[in-house]
């Protein structure tokens, strides 16, 4: 009789937490123990974050961070590729091309859900396993702790699609050590494993495997402090050994990076980077000449304004930014040659740097009145 009644307190408590925990919901909210939990759940679209996903997990965070009972918030991915691929790119091309206000409601409603990661009272820890991009890395770099396992891809590949690395990069790229934020920002470069936590982005490092059993520990701590959590996190990062003696993948270029990159305008940095002629740098001149020129230009300027403003400022630049993005021509054309048709050849206008002008540069900076973003 006793052991029924335990087995229906289990299964009522269990009901209690699942109320939104239909699997086919596109993200599950559940509170476990001391924990809030989100998962993005959609892993045929490698989670990528769509409006009502967005519209959901804001709020959320608002309440977990008034919450008594909740000591931590944990982010991650459901089926084993990605943590979160990016925004869904391709609802908001569709929107565009017809003038719909998804353009301007899911830029806002993803910046002001960066915002809310960033400013974060309670410790909000983010298991980046697998692909992180865009905005994945937006919803776990602002956080406290970021996890990243022998699976984790990373990268900012926006200047390939005629955009920029929104979602907060302006802030968390030029404060990464060196210049080596601008290099990953202009040339969309990905960083696998172990080398996402040399270059900064990541906290701690933790095998795949090992990623339930930390969930777990994590839940079952007793109204933890940020130091507790952070033991936690420490205790599993110093066991983990894989890869542990590899050197960092852009080591032997970081003093070429810091130079080359260093430069105040794209026209100086590519002048550089022919001048300099090493294996290396034809490499990145290669990389530079297949983004958008538009881009690389919006996306120089954002990071050296972007390193001395506070996230907030940020996040408004970037909604300007985005809203010009919208208006012009080279974000439809990259995601159609990227994502759609896949032939992965561009017609970029203005197709060279040197005809995107100062002006046009400075207008997409631009206050937008009342439709700011508003933090």
């Amino acid at each position: 009789r006793l052991r029924a009644l335990n087995r229906l307190q289990v299964i009522l408590q269990h009901l209690k937490m699942s109320k939104q925990t239909d699997s086919t919901a596109e993200v599950l909210l559940e509170k476990k123990g001391g924990a809030g939990i989100i998962t993005l759940n959609r892993p045929k679209a490698l989670n990528a974050l769509n409006l009502p996903m967005i519209q959901q997990i804001y709020p959320q965070i608002k309440a977990w961070e008034q919450d008594p009972e909740t000591f931590l918030i944990i982010i991650k991915g459901t089926g084993g590729k990605a943590f979160c691929a990016g925004g869904d790119i391709r609802a908001i091309t569709e929107a565009g091309k017809v003038g719909d206000k998804l353009t301007q409601d899911f830029f806002r409603g993803e910046y002001r859900l960066n915002n809310a990661v960033g400013t974060c009272k309670k410790p909000y820890v983010a298991l980046i396993d697998g692909i992180t991009m865009g905005g994945g890395v937006g919803v776990s770099v602002h956080g406290h702790f970021r996890v990243a396992t022998e699976k984790t891809v990373f990268a900012m590949p926006e200047t390939a699609i005629g955009l920029f690395p929104d979602v907060g990069g302006g802030y968390f790229l030029p404060r990464l050590s060196g210049k080596v934020g601008y290099y990953l920002a202009l040339t969309g470069c990905r960083l696998k494993g172990r080398d996402v936590l040399k270059v900064g982005i990541a906290t701690h490092f933790v095998e795949s495997e090992k990623l339930p059993a930390l969930e777990k520990d994590l839940i079952a701590l007793k109204s933890p402090s940020k130091e507790k959590i952070a033991d936690l996190l420490n205790s599993y990062h110093m066991k983990c050994t894989i890869d542990q003696e590899k050197e960092f993948v852009l080591d032997e270029h970081m003093e070429k990076i810091n130079s080359l990159f260093s430069a105040n305008s794209m026209e100086e940095i590519v002048k550089k980077l022919k001048q300099d002629g090493s294996p290396f740098a034809m490499k990145q001149l290669e990389t530079l000449n297949k983004m958008s020129p538009t881009s690389l230009k919006l996306t120089l300027r954002q990071l050296r304004e972007g390193a001395s403003m506070s996230l907030q400022e940020v996040l408004q630049m970037e909604y300007r930014l985005s809203q010009a993005c919208m208006k012009g021509h080279d974000f439809y054309e990259g995601v159609r040659a990227v994502l759609i048709d896949k032939d992965q050849s561009p017609k970029w206008k203005p197709a060279a740097l040197e005809e995107v002008t100062d002006e046009f540069v400075d207008n997409c900076f631009k206050p937008l009145g009342n439709d700011d973003l508003k933090l």
